[in-house]
């Protein structure tokens, strides 16, 4: 029996943790012993992990980093506390100086720099050790494991890290993991000298566990709507483009789209400035949040076209799942789309912009017999993949 631990931030609602969530319950539990790591014992994905995983106590040290820096000094963590502001200073002036569209991800990395002297290490030996969601330096620096392994889940293309200083983390593993081809293609025009780390694992997904989730009861507004539904499942914030789908909704109803209502369902950073922007663009009875769902299936089982507004993505768990439901798709064109999407036959990819989100819902709208092509070819399509762990099996041993 092999050891191995996994690590990751906490449990809360989001397409990492789902997928994380998936692969755990159908890990071979028969011939690995699997610890899990979490940060902070929290979130509504929680009771869905697997009983067959070892949850390990939390480290108070690990449990900052999803708090605030005063809930952290209430605490008494106060190095940590200090280099959490360090880490923002400098981010937020190196930021501006670099003109970075979001500096979240370098403040993320010197957070770690800063916070790793002051970390403790886990004592146990384990065979493997993965980390499952970046900056992965607590596997990297304080897990005693012979094989280390990494896992990616976005296109990093698009985001502003000091690449030196990633590279220097990215070194300490055996292997990264990219969910999808394109994933990996854009890791790699970043960071082409780990070439030979780099491996593809899609994303586990259970088509069985997804419609019966569907199917369960739950307070939906969605089924007495009788407008045409867009739906959305998706963090409140910049990579999701959240934004632009209000923009979007507002040029349609102007054009005389009456009909169309899009429903959010999740929550984030951005929400008051996409409430504010809901607002200013009178859009309160059409464009609805309805905010953190443990079970966004029901909703996504109501709609009549669900859309994937993102600026960038790994690979979107949630259209893999839109699919799997037999929903009419539609994604924006980012790096990794045609990794998701194979565009007119189980979904179709439009322009990366306000207008090419628009334009695109309009031409779906408008032409039922598209939509039923695709609806047909999802239901013709084989979903299930839990063969990929073969992958993580074979790389283990």
């Amino acid at each position: 029996m092999k050891n191995i631990l996994i690590a990751s931030f906490d449990m809360e609602v989001g397409g990492v943790e789902r997928s994380l969530v998936s692969m755990l319950n159908n890990f071979d539990y028969g011939n690995y012993v699997v610890d899990l790591m979490l940060y902070r014992h929290q979130g509504d994905f929680l009771d869905l992990v697997s009983n067959k995983v070892n949850l390990l106590d939390e480290i108070p040290q690990y449990t900052t980093y999803r708090k605030s820096i005063g809930e952290i000094l209430k605490d008494k963590q106060y190095s940590i506390g200090l280099s959490r502001i360090f880490s923002k200073v400098s981010a937020d002036l190196f930021g501006k100086i670099k003109r970075m569209e979001e500096p979240e991800y370098y403040q993320m990395q010197l957070m770690w720099k800063y916070a790793l002297p002051f970390l403790p290490k886990v004592e146990k030996q384990y065979d493997v050790a993965i980390s499952y969601l970046w900056p992965h330096y607590f596997v990297a620096e304080k897990v005693n494991a012979k094989k280390k392994i990494a896992w990616i889940h976005t296109d990093f293309s698009t985001v502003e890290t000091d690449i030196q200083l990633d590279l220097k983390m990215w070194w300490k593993f055996d292997y990264i993991v990219a969910v999808s081809e394109a994933c990996k293609t854009a890791f790699l025009n970043k960071y082409s000298e780990l070439e030979k780390q780099v491996i593809v694992i899609e994303n586990i997904t259970s088509p069985e566990f997804i419609r019966e989730m569907a199917n369960e009861k739950v307070d939906n507004p969605m089924m007495k709507d009788n407008r045409f539904k867009i739906v959305t499942v998706a963090r409140l914030s910049h990579a999701k483009g959240i934004d632009n789908a209000v923009r979007a909704l507002k040029i349609l109803k102007e054009k005389g789209y009456r009909d169309l209502v899009w429903y959010i369902v999740g929550y984030g950073g951005d929400e008051s400035m996409i409430k504010d922007l809901i607002k200013e663009s009178k859009l309160e009875d059409s464009f609805i949040l309805l905010g953190k769902k443990t079970n966004p299936y029901p909703f996504m089982k109501e709609a009549d076209l669900y859309v994937q507004p993102s600026r960038y993505e790994g690979k979107a768990v949630t259209v893999g799942e839109a699919q799997i439901l037999s929903k009419p798709v539609m994604i924006t064109n980012y790096t990794t789309a045609h990794s998701q999407v194979k565009d007119g036959l189980d979904g179709c990819i439009t322009e990366l912009s306000v207008e090419g989100i628009a334009t695109g819902i309009e031409r779906l709208y408008k032409d039922s017999a598209k939509r039923k092509i695709l609806i047909n070819n999802c239901n013709n399509t084989n979903f299930s993949n839990s063969n990929e762990l073969d992958k993580l099996y074979q790389i283990v041993n």
